[in-house]
């Protein structure tokens, strides 16, 4: 495995031999969006869950949990085709922590591309049709990770109530 010099020297030898700007331009987007990725340990993951299964717990609330983490209760499945990746949504939504803070809310439905959406939205929507309500508790890897928002600390566990009521 490279250090972090070695990897960065390898990074600057491609970066001297492409000789197109647009291949240049394409390669650092490339870069910036890895290494803005997060990642977290599996331990990290686990107590995640942990924190959510306590929220539930004491909520006497039930959610399924899909295989990445996202917990989601589907409240009405809408109707029509299923939301798909390419697909824009017209949506209304609240967002809170844990304690119940609400730290997001568009009470007007606005529309969004599903693909430039975190990825619990991204997972959740895609199993719900048009009018659907569905709930969403995001673990910190499927919604903001490590990134401070005005309203949202680093590492925050969120719950989302969503409402679609147009797809395109």
């Amino acid at each position: 495995m490279l250090n972090q010099n070695e990897s960065w020297n390898s990074i600057i030898i491609i970066w001297q031999e492409l000789p197109f700007k647009k291949m240049r331009i394409i390669i650092l987007s490339i870069m910036l969006a890895l290494v803005s990725c997060t990642t977290y340990s599996d331990e990290e993951i686990q107590e995640f869950d942990e924190q959510i299964e306590v929220y539930l717990k004491k909520k006497k609330l039930s959610y399924t949990r899909s295989e990445d983490g996202l917990y989601y209760r589907i409240e009405n499945a809408g109707k029509g085709r299923k939301i798909q990746y390419n697909d824009s949504v017209l949506i209304s939504y609240k967002g809170s922590l844990l304690d119940g803070k609400i730290v997001d809310y568009q009470k007007t439905p606005i529309w969004f591309a599903v693909k430039d959406l975190i990825s619990g939205w991204k997972q959740g929507l895609t199993m719900v049709c048009k009018e659907a309500d569905l709930r969403l508790i995001l673990p910190p890897q499927l919604g903001y990770g490590d990134h401070e928002l005005e309203s949202i600390p680093i590492n925050s566990i969120l719950i989302y109530e969503l409402k679609v009521f147009d797809i395109h």
